[in-house]
């Protein structure tokens, strides 16, 4: 087995199958540092024709990824700087996970927010741990939308007055429910989710990888419009940023305590109340 690591991540292949295990703090908060781990990771990989497969998972059981880092959110710009691409890199970093070769399976063991879900939603498949597993999008509750994709896959998967459920209402979604509603693939057990979901990858890794790549690439030929809307989307979540309500709201929840392992581990519709009226 090889590894190699990175300061937020690690890769470890095996037979065809890459896992890229998220290990960055105490929530595995997504902010640049991450990104940029992830982006160099995925040319790793998608250099090294030996691996058709990447597993995403984290060293965190409480954690897959928190969300976004608020801290950086504030930082960004008003609207989107010109440039001759359509996406931008978060964008584009995220839907590298749908595009490359490489199959991209995601197994979630934890809480996976915001950006975090964004992340998985990009990915081939998801697999979640029930008792464990933990979805939500709670960005309108910090004044902000879901800006990494999370506004256009969401419907694509679990159909429009759903995803405006889950985007709007701010809950979490237990792995259970996310699996009725389309979100994940399955929930497992969660003493049965490492074995599924490896015992999956290796299988599919044993298949050619120029047919592998070949049936992502027609099963995309259904998703044209992605990259436009993603790029609306980015502007949008943008000036939603940039409003006085997002800046009060992320203010107020950093304040209340949101990035700390106690409240980060609540129940997200709990964390609304004490904002009201803010």
């Amino acid at each position: 087995m090889s590894e190699h690591n990175y300061t937020t991540l690690r890769i470890e292949c095996e037979r065809g199958v890459a896992f890229l295990t998220l290990d960055y703090g105490e929530l595995n908060l997504m902010d640049m540092a991450m990104l940029t781990d992830l982006d160099a990771a995925l040319n790793q990989l998608e250099a090294d024709s030996a691996v058709k497969v990447v597993v995403l998972q984290s060293a965190n059981p409480d954690f897959f990824i928190a969300h976004a880092d608020l801290n950086v959110i504030a930082t960004l710009p008003p609207a989107p700087p010109p440039r001759a691409e359509q996406l931008g890199m978060i964008h584009a970093l995220l839907d590298r996970l749908r595009t490359t070769p490489m199959v991209t399976i995601a197994k979630i063991a934890g809480r996976c927010r915001g950006g975090g879900s964004e992340l998985v939603l990009a990915c081939d498949m998801r697999f979640a741990a029930l008792g464990k597993g933990v979805l939500g999008q709670p960005e309108v509750g910090v004044g902000i939308i879901p800006g990494a994709g999370g506004t256009v896959r969401l419907p694509q998967l679990v159909g429009r007055g759903r995803a405006l459920e889950i985007i709007l209402g701010c809950a979490d979604f237990s792995a259970e429910v996310a699996e009725r509603y389309g979100y994940i693939n399955r929930a497992l057990p969660a003493n049965e989710l490492d074995l599924f979901v490896d015992s999956l990858a290796y299988r599919i890794a044993g298949f050619p990888a120029e047919t592998i790549a070949l049936a992502k690439e027609s099963v995309a030929t259904g998703e044209t419009g992605l990259p436009a809307q993603m790029a609306r989307e980015e502007e949008l979540f943008l000036q939603s940023v940039h409003s006085d309500p997002a800046k009060r709201r992320m203010a107020a929840a950093l304040a209340a305590g949101m990035q700390t392992p106690e409240l980060e581990k609540c129940c997200f519709t709990h964390i609304w109340g004490p904002l009201a009226g803010v």
